[in-house]
Formats: C-alpha cells, structure tokens, sequence
C-alpha cells in the first residue's frame, strides 16, 4: 500500500487515506514524494554543506589571485550542489499532472544559488564577524536561498498558479535564516579550529546543515498548494528516469572535485608551509653560523666588526661623554690545560668562559669570540676609570677555579684595551691595536690589563702583511723545497732526504724559516703549507725514483695543528698514492713536544700511520718531557738526536753519556737513531763509535735545491774509515774540543 498526500498533510500527520477530503481542509490535488530521491537530496545538502566548510577555508588560506579562483570555484560548485538539491527535491515531488518547467527560471534559481554560494563563502573567509554583522549576513543568505527555492517553484508552468500556505512560507523563511546564522558560526569557529580531529565537528556540523538546508526546502513545498484540476501548459516536461541520475551524478562529481582539489590544495599548501617553515628555520641556522661561534654561541669577529660600526657611528652622529672600550681578552696558561688534559676539557673552558663574559655585559654591550682563546669585548662607559675597573672584573671573573668533570682548574686573563674617540681608528684596526695591547700584556707576564699606546703598531702592520704574502706564496712559486741529506753514518751512502720549506719574498729577499714557520704555525696558515709541502715532496722524490734511486725516502715535518687535522691520514695517502710512491718511501717527522703533549691521540694517529706502511720519526729528541713508558708503546721508528747534545759531543763527558744513552734507548726498542747538527768529523767518529746510525748536518752537505741534490746522489759515497785515518783522529778530537 502507498502512502500518498502532499508533505504539508505529512507535517501535521495525515495521510490521503485519513479522513474525507472536504473543501475547507483540501484544495489542492494529490500528491506524493518518493522516499530515495528525498534521502538523495538531503545527501547533497549534507555534502554542500561540507564543501562549503572546506571551501571557506581555503579561501581564507589563500591569497590574492589563487584566492579568486577558489571563491569562484566554490561559489559554483556549492551554488549548483544547493540547486541541486533543490531540483532533485522537486523531482521527488510528484502530482497527478505532468509538470513543465520555465528555463529561464529555472536558470535564475541556479544564479541565486551561485550567486548566494560565493556571498557566503567570503563572509565564512572573513578573519573576524561580529554579531550584529553575522546577523545581516544571515538574513541575506536565508534570503538568497528563500529566493532560489521560491524562483524555482515560479518556474512549474501550471494553471491556475500554485498558492501558499503563508504561515509555512514564514517557517521556511525562519528556518533557511537560521540555518545560515548557524552554518557562520559554524564555519568561522571551525575555520579557526587547530584541532587534529576538527573534522568530525565539519562533518557534524555539515549533517546539521545539510538537514536545515532540506528542512527549509520541504517546508518550502509544504507551503505550496496546487488547486484541483490545474494543468500545465507550456515549458519543457522533465523525464526523471534520465533527468535525476545526470543531475546527481553532475552535482556529486562537481562537489566532490572541488572537495578533492581542496583537500589536495590544502595538502600542497600544509607541505609548501613545512617546506618553508624549515627552509626558514635552516636559513636562521645559516645565517647563527654564519655570525656566531659554534662553540660558545657567541658572536664572531665579523658580527662584532658590524656591531662595533654601528656603535662607532652612534658616537659620532651625537657626541656625548661616551666611551667605547674595545678589549681583546686572552686566557694564559689555556694551552698547557688544553695540550695536557686534551681538547674536550679546553672546550668546556672556552664555554665557562664564554658565560662568566656574557654575565659581565651591560645593554648595549657585546662579547664576542674572535678563535682560539681569545675573545673581544665592546664596553660602554663615560670616563677612563670605569673602563679600568670594568677590565678589572673581566680578569678576576676569568681567574676563579674552573671545575671541569671533577677537575680543578686555574687559569689567568691578559686583556689589551683601546678606546674610541681617543683612538680614531677604523673598526678593524680598534682591534688590531687592542691586540697590541693585550700582547703587551702577556710578554709582561700576563694575568693583567694593557693601554694600546699609540707608535706600537709597526710590528702588526708588518706582521699581517707579510701574514697576507705568506698566504699566496705556494701558488706564485715563491715557495720551494731544499733537503738536507740523511746519511749512513759509515757508509756515507745517502738514505733519505728531510725536506725544508723556503721563501723567497719578491721585496724581503729570503725570508728565514724562523720567520715563517712560527707565522704560519700561529694560523692555519701551516695546514696549507703542509700540505703544499708534502705534495711538492713526493713529486720530487719520484722523479728521483724514476732516474734510478728507488730506495731513496723523504722526510716531511708535520706541525702541532697538522698533526690535530681530522683528515690528515687520508690527505698524507691521497698525496703519497697520487705521485705512485709506496708509504715505506715517507717518513713523517714530528717534534717530541707535539707527540707527547697527547700522548693517547698520538699513539692512535701514529698506530694508523704505522699500519699502512709510513715510517715515522720524533724529532728533537731529549729536548722534552718525554715519558719512557709512552715511548715504548708508540711505534717510532727513528730517533732524531737533538742539535743540542751533538755539538757537545767530546768537549762533555755529560753530553756523550745522554747521547750513547739514547742510542741505547732507540736500539732496545728497535729505532733508528739519526743525530741532527753534526759539523766536524770528529762528531761524525763519535757518533759513529757510540753505535749511531745515521747523521745529518753541514759535516756533509747545506740543505740544497732538487738539482744540487742529484750530484750529491751521483757521488761516491765515503765511509768513515776513508777520512779519519788512526794517526788523525787526535787531531780531530782537538779540534772538536
């Protein structure tokens, strides 16, 4: 049995069946709703409603031109989702007469709706909506949907017109104005929701729209009463077998591409926002590197050099009684702390240190780490006095105990100090001249303040310069590399080569390695020069190599700070395979200072050099601190003999027991002992006697250029017993005395 009658008998809860059908109580015809298509529309109204939430987003998201295209977009996919809706509702509806449809009507309902969409998706965008406003709008988009439904109702072409329950009409006017004051609060408020789970409230709040949206519709057609035997003339007929499946199929599709889009824009969007949010945060990272200490997190000379400027101008554009003290702050005795203890526990000084500076600063005031242990200070103040006593608090504060893992640790300060107006110099030479300063300090002593004075800066000045020469030495030739001959002491056969680095400066003529060396060593200047040096080595030795002298080796010096690189290994590998020599064919010299200053890491270093085949040599030996225990362990396999002990050799008892003592020593563990310095034939005849190895020194030859070297090696060697006959040799031991 089929339940018929219009939906205003449904409201109020009869059906066609219920009672007599009188004049008074019915005058309109028949009709009937089917029960799918009216599930169908309230679907679409639901997923309008849930579009526009989407839609309201990301026009509020999105800006400028994309944000034109959304609202475009989503004022007509939700305007056709909502007529839609409407039109498949009507299609539910049915009378016992065909209706037909004015087109243009219906094409007027479909604007209203698209026109209605986009007015509510810019005000659900808008950041803020008060509730007077929220009121207006309300009523506006109640009146745009009222309008669409009612338009659309004016375009069934039938006679007589349709009439109105009035009091229905006012319900769904309430209601359509409700639901729009409900659907913007629902939107605004969600719009700005964080929540993960904000969208079960979307979906909620899109079932309770979607429900007031067809409330308003079927109230709309409760209100609607067809008179008995109207007819419908004119228009088009609609076949709803066909008409129904395009239209929910356009709609669907329509609503849920512009979902999609949305949801896909919004992912893009979020993806773009993360990308640039850690682009942002890794160009913050870039830029603190860029202008701080990774260590201390302090600022670096660069940032101070800017801040410096910019408080140096601040002073001359208004003059006042104002001060800038620029202070270089040195710590004595952290390189015996950091050498001793190793770098973990210099690093961990450097940061205390950095804090008990940070904690001295005043506004305006900066702190800085310039490298090493050395750190700059700008300090604002009015008279002299106050920069004395502030320098003062500087040297006390870095002087207290430093407790580091358990560890009581005691250093000192030196700060030089120059100030501006008095010192009118550029930023970069205020600094400069507080390191003159700061230097003094430290010849002085140390653990105390100095006044840069003017007429002190020649030396820098020259020092940076030649600093700035020695820089690009290696690649305008300037360098070049002599070897002194290591010779078997009583064969006279020459078995190695040390390699020594010489400048020859275009105005300073040559510079001696005394000079230089201890330029580079105080910067990483060495590192280059090092390398540079052990490159220009190797090739050396193999073209040597290559004109017959293969089991000829080189020895290269390797400086504390070459010594600390972390690539140092695979640079000496990459160097020695490069120019095909094996590792045997280099020996790598490192001072007694160097080696034994950390004695774990060097055996770690020197282990690795041992295994792939380099031999290594301590140079200077004796002349140290040396600890027997950690010789024995470290595999060395030669022991240059100081200078120092060699020239006493004959003339002192004492020197001749050190140096038969350390041959001695070197043998029992397996080394090669060469002695350094020999001069006179009769330290060679020593040497020789006391069990000695090799030797070098200007006995047999100057450190000499590569072309000098190669007479040497095509010279026949001449063994001790050759120059010191038995009827000389008293005559060489009183001389050499």
């Amino acid at each position: 049995m089929r339940c018929e009658g219009d939906f205003r008998n449904l409201l109020i809860g009869r059906c066609s069946w219920d009672e007599p059908h009188s004049a008074n109580r019915r005058r309109d015809m028949t009709s009937s709703y089917s029960s799918w298509l009216v599930c169908l529309s309230i679907g679409i109204a639901v997923l309008v409603s849930f579009t526009s939430l989407r839609l309201a987003c990301r026009v509020a998201d999105s800006q400028g031109l994309a944000s034109r295209l959304w609202l475009i977009l989503g004022s007509i996919s939700m305007g056709v989702g909502i007529w839609s809706m409407h039109f498949i509702g009507m299609l539910a509806f049915s009378v016992p007469v065909t209706l037909r449809y004015d087109v243009s009507r219906t094409l007027l309902s479909l604007a209203v709706a698209i026109v209605t969409s986009g007015f509510a998706i810019t005000i659900g965008s808008r950041p803020k909506l008060g509730f007077g406003r929220r009121l207006a709008c309300s009523l506006v988009m109640g009146l745009g949907i009222v309008s669409m439904h009612y338009i659309g109702m004016s375009a069934i072409m039938i006679f007589p017109a349709i009439a109105y329950d009035w009091a229905l009409v006012g319900a769904s006017v309430l209601v359509a104005f409700l639901a729009s004051f409900v659907a913007l609060w629902l939107t605004l408020n969600l719009r700005l929701t964080t929540h993960r789970w904000v969208w079960i409230g979307r979906l909620g709040a899109a079932v309770l729209m979607g429900l007031a949206i067809s409330g308003m519709h079927y109230i709309g057609m409760a209100a609607a009463l067809f008179p008995p035997g109207a007819i419908c003339r004119g228009g088009v007929a609609l076949d709803n077998q066909w008409l129904v499946p395009v239209v929910s199929i356009a709609a669907f599709l329509l609503l849920g591409i512009t979902l999609i889009a949305g949801v896909f824009d919004t992912h893009l969007e979020t993806r773009a926002r993360w990308h640039a949010h850690r682009l942002e945060k890794a160009n913050s990272q870039l830029n603190f590197q860029a202008t701080h200490d990774t260590l201390t997190k302090l600022p670096n000379r660069a940032q101070f050099l800017r801040f410096l400027q910019s408080a140096i101008e601040a002073v001359d554009g208004k003059p006042s009684n104002t001060l800038l003290a620029v202070m270089l702050v040195d710590l004595d005795r952290f390189k015996i702390v950091n050498d001793s203890l190793g770098h973990s526990y210099g690093d961990a000084i450097l940061q205390e240190a950095s804090t008990r500076l940070r904690y001295l600063l005043d506004e305006g005031e900066m702190a800085a780490r310039l490298g090493g242990d050395e750190f700059l200070m700008l300090i604002r103040t009015q008279d002299a006095k106050s920069v004395i006593n502030r320098a003062h608090e500087i040297v006390l504060s870095l002087s207290k105990t430093y407790n580091i893992e358990s560890v009581e640790l005691h250093l000192a300060a030196s700060v030089g100090i120059t100030t501006y107006p008095f010192d009118r110099s550029t930023a970069d030479v205020l600094i400069s001249h507080a390191d003159e300063a700061m230097y003094d300090a430290k010849h002085s002593g140390g653990n105390g303040i100095r006044f840069f004075m003017p007429g002190t800066t020649v030396f820098t000045v020259e020092r940076l310069q030649l600093e700035n020469d020695l820089r690009i030495a290696p690649q305008l030739g300037q360098l070049e590399l002599h070897y002194q001959p290591q010779v078997e002491i009583r064969s006279g056969r020459i078995v190695g080569l040390e390699a020594l680095a010489r400048w020859q400066h275009p105005i300073h003529g040559r510079v001696p390695p005394d000079e230089f060396i201890p330029l580079a060593e105080a910067s990483d200047l060495i590192v280059q020069i090092g390398r540079w040096i052990l490159d220009a080595a190797c090739k050396q030795l193999r073209l040597w190599h290559l004109d017959g002298f293969g089991e000829l080796s080189v020895a290269v010096n390797l400086s504390a700070r070459q010594f600390r690189q972390p690539d140092l290994l695979a640079m000496i590998q990459r160097i020695v395979a490069s120019h095909g020599l094996q590792p045997r064919h280099v020996v790598i010299e490192l001072t007694e200072s160097v080696v034994m200053s950390d004695a774990h890491r060097s055996f770690d270093t020197l282990e690795k050099l041992h295994r792939l085949g380099f031999k290594v040599a301590v140079d200077d030996f004796g002349t140290g601190y040396s600890s027997m225990s950690y010789l024995k362990r470290l595999p060395v396999s030669k022991l240059k003999v100081d200078r120092s002990f060699v020239s006493d050799l004959g003339a002192s008892t004492k020197s001749d027991s050190i140096v038969k003592a350390i041959i001695a020593l070197a043998h029992g563990l397996g080394m090669t002992v060469v002695a350094e310095g020999v001069e006179t034939k009769a330290q060679r005849y020593l040497l020789a006697e006391f069990g000695c190895d090799q030797f070098q020194g200007y006995l047999f030859s100057r450190p000499r250029n590569s072309a000098d070297i190669v007479e040497l090696l095509k010279a026949k060697p001449e063994p001790v017993e050759e120059f010191i006959e038995g009827a000389q040799l008293d005559t060489f031991m009183e001389s050499s005395s």
